[in-house]
């Protein structure tokens, strides 16, 4: 003791040894300064006043610093600190120039060997130098915190300086005046007291590391000084600092659900002489719990997949992009651009352990790069970010597809839909327990912004949790007007969704709309939505089953992509800091291509899954920017927009182009058909018109041989051309009924040839013939069609089958009718989708 003051004789020692770190370590023997020297000069250009102290450098230095600061931090932080500013006033004797009493020296470790989890934070960890990583919920204001206040004495007037605060509001205990008994009347001086910069985030607990069964576990960190607002909502960090106990507030005001420590009033110590009995059963066995753990940082640390990212570059990381990159990086990037057949390999080494699905993986790749964001004039977002739809059949590797890509990205998030509500999609508005203030917390899509959202069971999801989202796909914001808040928050994220057919598994011969129950509004705002079908095929049944087993019985060493994972998130990371422009010819194709899809969506008898919209025009857009940072390109050239095309194309636009196989009745039609049909001026007969005649000659099997084998040729068309000419003979029957009733002359119906011959002249009429050879395959597929629509869909009815005229005529045996001469009317039960 010396003058009434104790020294801590320990914390000046380490004080004295942190000081000499300081002055003498050198990262590397050769350097000629000190390495924190250079540090000094990093403070002085941003103008920080926080000196960060990688931990790796004082094990090296001093094996009992380091333990020293490991084991009791919290007692020795004031030294510390008094050590830093000591070594930066002997470096730059001007650094605190303006005297201002807030400016202070701070130290920040960070690079803690051992980083540990949530749960396991103890009160064992009280007072010592830990690193712990989790997700951030929350983050609160930033505000101005008392750390010594300067109190004056109301009775006397004494200034008293330097008063530590302690978790509260603390004043002097007794006025340094002698002559003065002041304990209470106090009035804070806030000019000469020292404030700092406050906020408190609410940290998770990541969901990897949630055990079975157990809600995720949350903690309170308070940030100081210059690592205020480094920490946003939905990023994974690593905060170092120390675990203190901090009273609880809830646990103090609300009396009864807790065990809590109470004195007992005076006035009720005098009447101890009745006793009551036992009471306060409920808080039997247990001292005290109004307190909890709280976590004081000292620096932060983003984690975005590369650890050895400078730490206190990080405000400035989106200006200078490029800089992050090593030499020994950039290499790497560009070796595997320069592999041969590069696009191929990136594509197949996204979700290597997915068997075949090479569209969907290069959508999921370009989806990660994404499109350029821009800015209109008058301050218009236009995104970037690419959406992605998969609809298939169930055990497709859907959810696969979506946990890899969570696993891929940084900042992302995996939620299922009917589990999701629009306030955990979007954000909610909560009041802080101890404030009472309302304060926004982040929701799916926020937890997600500059990353992917990824929602399973898309089609399971409510209605109105479905619109909530319409927003945050477009515009990509969130709108919140409640509780007296009006904001409008970033939700910057692609989203990456999948769904299940609604009837189970998908229906080929259906369009989309009547597939998947999702409203247009939403479809509209994917760019590529693909379609997974589990069709029975032997040979890619047996790769598919080759590959799951052999991925079963060795695990990791059967998979070989051509590039890791770690490769593949550098080269999609070099890749986004690219901004592709549109060369002027890739503009003129672009606007070509839009006009060629809007034609076709137009086209009578067309099915595409949903209208082309100006929505599908950005959509190329973005897909070409993405394809170009694919192959590192700064111009989005014409190549670029043929692939995007293409995409569109393969993507859900040509899915119901299934086929069909009219090969069975191309084969009746043809054995009962006995001539040409009369009438067809400008048809040529059909190959089997002569096909009775060769039957009578007995020494020509051959020949029947062959026209048996002609017979039994193959004949497929596609579900788009059915459907358009089955509406076309459907319509012009209709019609002609109508008018048959009108004119009160004839019956209902219309002869086969007479039907087939109108279909033909319509179609001569807009020149779709240039050969004889197209006519006749297009009169041997009407034939067929027609076959179909009678025996199987059950569209069209015989009303007449032409034995009525051969009664007529007096023969005895009714003949073979052709049957061009049977009347064929619309199945009375037939309704129009």
């Amino acid at each position: 003791m010396d003058a009434g003051f104790f020294i801590d004789e320990k914390a000046v020692q380490v004080e004295n040894v942190f000081l000499d770190f300081f002055k003498t370590f050198r990262s590397d023997a050769n350097s000629r300064d000190p390495y924190y020297v250079a540090e000094i000069e990093a403070m002085e250009a941003n103008e920080s006043s926080t000196m960060f102290v990688d931990f790796t450098h004082v094990m090296r230095f001093n094996d009992i610093l380091q333990k020293s600061i490991s084991d009791e931090y919290l007692r020795f932080e004031p030294y510390l600190r008094s050590a830093c500013k000591r070594f930066v006033m002997e470096r730059k004797p001007n650094f605190n120039a303006d005297d201002s009493v807030n400016r202070d020296v701070n130290v920040a470790f960070f690079n803690i060997p051992l980083v540990k989890r949530l749960r396991e934070l103890s009160t064992g960890e009280l007072g010592r130098l830990v690193s712990v990583t989790g997700v951030v919920t929350r983050t609160s204001e930033v505000r101005p915190e008392l750390l010594q206040g300067t109190f004056k004495c109301l009775d006397c007037g004494t200034v008293i300086k330097y008063v530590d605060q302690q978790f509260k509001y603390t004043e002097p205990t007794a006025c340094v005046n002698a002559a003065c008994v002041n304990r209470t009347k106090w009035a804070l001086l806030r000019q000469e007291s020292k404030f700092a910069d406050w906020q408190r985030v609410r940290m998770q607990e990541t969901s990897k590391e949630i055990p079975a069964g157990s809600l995720p576990r949350s903690l309170d960190v308070i940030l100081r000084h210059e690592i205020v607002e480094h920490a946003r909502a939905g990023d994974t960090v690593i905060f170092t600092g120390t675990v203190v106990v901090i009273p609880d507030i809830m646990a103090l005001t609300s009396p009864g659900e807790r065990a809590e420590c109470r004195r007992e009033g005076s006035s009720q110590r005098k009447n101890t002489s009745g006793h009551e009995g036992v009471k306060g059963l409920k808080s039997l066995g247990v001292r005290d719990l109004s307190y909890r753990l709280a976590f004081i940082a000292n620096s932060v640390q983003i984690l975005d997949g590369r650890r050895d990212s400078d730490i206190r570059n990080k405000k400035d990381a989106e200006e200078n992009e490029s800089q992050q990159f090593t030499p020994e990086e950039l290499e790497e990037i560009q070796r595997m651009r320069n592999t041969p057949d590069f696009y191929k390999k990136l594509v197949d080494s996204i979700a290597p352990t997915v068997f075949g699905h090479r569209d969907i993986k290069q959508a999921i790749l370009l989806m990660l790069l994404g499109g350029v964001h821009k800015f209109t004039h008058e301050g218009i977002n236009l995104r970037g970010d690419i959406n992605v739809c998969i609809v298939g059949d169930p055990s497709c590797a859907k959810s696969q597809f979506l946990k890899y890509t969570t696993n891929l990205v940084p900042r992302s998030v995996y939620t299922s839909g009917k589990s999701s509500s629009a306030a955990g999609l979007t954000a909610t508005v909560a009041k802080e327990p101890e404030t009472g203030e309302f304060c926004i917390e982040a929701g799916a899509l926020m937890l997600a912004d500059n990353g992917v959202c990824c929602i399973d069971e898309f089609d399971k999801m409510d209605l109105t949790d479905q619109v909530a989202i319409h927003e945050a796909m477009e515009q990509q914001t969130i709108s919140i007007t409640k509780a007296g808040i009006q904001a409008t928050l970033n939700a910057r994220t692609s989203i990456l969704a999948a769904a299940n057919p609604s009837g189970g598994r998908y229906d080929k011969t259906k369009p989309l709309k009547y597939n998947v129950a999702l409203p247009p509004a939403i479809l509209s705002r994917f760019d590529l939505v693909y379609i997974m079908i589990d069709d029975p095929d032997d040979q890619i049944d047996y790769h598919i089953a080759h590959h799951i087993v052999r991925v079963h019985q060795k695990r990791e060493t059967a998979l070989s992509p051509a590039f890791t994972t770690a490769q593949l998130k550098r080269y999609i990371a070099f890749a986004k800091t690219l901004k592709p422009k549109l060369a002027p010819d890739a503009r003129k194709l672009l606007v070509e291509s839009y006009v060629a899809l809007r034609r076709g969506d137009t086209a009578p008898g067309s099915r595409v899954a949903y209208r082309m919209t100006v929505r599908q025009l950005e959509a190329l857009i973005r897909l070409s920017e993405a394809i170009a940072r694919s192959r590192l390109e700064t111009q989005v050239q014409q190549d670029h927009v043929r692939e995007a095309v293409k995409l569109l194309k393969t993507s859900i636009i040509s899915v119901e182009s299934g086929e069909i196989d009219l090969s069975s009745f191309q084969g009746e039609n043809n054995d009962d058909d006995g001539g040409d049909d009369p009438g067809q001026g400008d048809v040529p007969p059909s190959t089997t018109a002569t096909e009775p005649a060769s039957m009578n000659m007995d020494n020509n099997s051959a020949n029947a041989d062959g026209a048996a084998t002609q017979q039994k040729k193959k004949l497929v068309i596609t579900e788009e051309y059915f459907q358009r000419v089955t509406q076309a003979l459907i319509m012009h029957l209709r019609q002609h009924d109508e008018a048959a009733m009108q004119d009160g002359a004839g019956l209902p119906g219309m002869k086969q040839r007479e039907l087939i011959q109108w279909y033909i002249e319509e179609q001569n009429k807009r020149d779709k013939y240039s050969s004889s050879e197209q006519l006749q395959s297009e009169l041997t597929s009407l034939k067929a069609i027609i076959e179909r629509l009678i025996q199987l869909e059950g569209y069209l009815i015989v009303v007449d089958g032409g034995r009525q005229e051969a009664v007529g005529e007096g023969a005895e045996q009714p003949p073979v009718v052709p049957r061009g001469e049977r009347i064929l009317a619309v199945a009375p039960n037939y309704v129009e989708d």
